[in-house]
């Protein structure tokens, strides 16, 4: 069993000590821990830093691509690198790295795929009320959409098994926290949480610039992933508001015609032209956005479809990595001596090659020092 503890880095050279300090080297059921720095083209010493720290793996961006790009980088890169459960936390000390065992615990246990960890954020002193508020709100809209019991979505501290981070694709480019909850959610992915408690703070979020840019962009977040995991839904809500509108002028100007003893059709329609245009349009463009919601239902089933091959195309190109790699120990091993029939099929036995472990193939490896360079 392997666990690998991926570390999302953007100048911070000041804080990596501080995490790297406190990470467990060695977890109970766990046969190797390593750990992962992912720089997202940083300017300052991280990757010197790291190195000095002996960080197991780097990988670095050539710029600053954003939190959701690095997160999918590191899913990607700990997953070539033979990981069982994959742990991520943040470079500014964040989070508490002594509770990562029992972050990982529930997967251990086959409790769940997917845990998060709940900073508990009314609890937390540099949180102002408002920011409070809106974490609390946004985590029970992510409930909703999701179907999950995350008590705190927008929480980084979380650790994944091999089977969640294969089905994993971020789409967003502004966080990964709303979106691989609403996708595990969709995915019937089981969730879990364990309560934590923050450090102190190191520096100013540079996620959150301001409360108004925060609501703007996770709102947006939240409505496209429900949209786009629920369109059917979506939009045929829309267009049955829009029709409810539409029904509800003509009956007003049937009402009219049918109660006013000097008004025919004509008159009534004439004496109404707003009314009826607005009762009119309501209806075919309701009827509209139903037929797009069809359309959107039928593309959603066609981008599962390639969700599963791809799901399917990544489980296989670690299957085969695993063969290759029980392949050259069996030759390491016949080099050393010849091997009896029962020693050769222990050596190559399917169970061990679908749970992954002994996987260590490098990952693009470009510069000396286990750095990788992500192009």
């Amino acid at each position: 069993m392997k666990v690998i503890i991926q570390i999302p880095c953007y100048n911070e050279e000041k804080t990596l000590p501080m995490v790297m300090r406190d990470i467990p080297r060695e977890i109970p059921g766990v046969d190797v821990v390593e750990t992962l720095v992912i720089d997202d083209g940083s300017t300052d010493r991280t990757v010197e830093v790291a190195r000095e720290l002996g960080v197991n793996h780097i990988v670095r961006h050539n710029g600053n691509r954003g939190l959701a790009v690095v997160f999918q980088t590191g899913l990607d890169a700990c997953l070539r690198l033979g990981a069982d459960i994959i742990v991520n936390t943040d470079g500014d000390n964040q989070y508490p790295q002594a509770k990562i065992p029992e972050l990982v615990g529930p997967i251990l246990r086959g409790e769940a795929d997917m845990v998060v960890g709940d900073r508990q954020v009314t609890q937390i002193e540099h949180f102002s009320p408002v920011k409070k508020v809106l974490q609390v709100m946004g985590s029970w809209v992510v409930r909703q959409a999701s179907g999950t019991r995350v008590p705190d979505a927008p929480s980084g501290f979380r650790a994944l098994s091999r089977e969640a981070a294969l089905q994993m694709n971020i789409m967003t480019k502004y966080t990964y926290t709303l979106e691989t909850i609403v996708q595990a959610g969709k995915k019937n992915i089981k969730v879990a949480s364990i309560s934590v408690k923050t450090n102190e703070v190191t520096r100013p979020s540079r996620l959150i610039r301001s409360v108004p840019d925060y609501i703007k962009k996770s709102s947006a977040t939240i409505v496209r992933l429900y949209a786009l995991y629920e369109p059917l839904k979506v939009f045929f809500y829309i267009g049955a508001l829009l029709i409810f509108f539409g029904v509800a002028g003509w009956l007003r100007i049937a009402w009219m015609w049918a109660f006013d003893e000097h008004m025919n059709w004509r008159a009534t329609f004439q004496g109404h032209i707003p009314s009826t245009i607005f009762a009119v349009l309501a209806l075919v463009i309701g009827l509209q956005v139903w037929l797009i919601g069809l359309l959107a239902d039928l593309i959603a089933a066609s981008r599962r479809l390639t969700e599963d091959t791809l799901y399917r195309v990544k489980r296989m190109e670690l299957e085969m990595s695993d063969l290759r790699h029980h392949g050259e120990m069996i030759v390491d091993r016949l080099e050393s001596g010849p091997l009896s029939p029962s020693q050769l099929t222990a050596e190559a036995s399917p169970a061990d090659v679908s749970s992954g472990n002994g996987y260590h193939e490098p990952v693009s490896v470009t510069e000396p020092e286990n750095v990788m360079r992500d192009a």
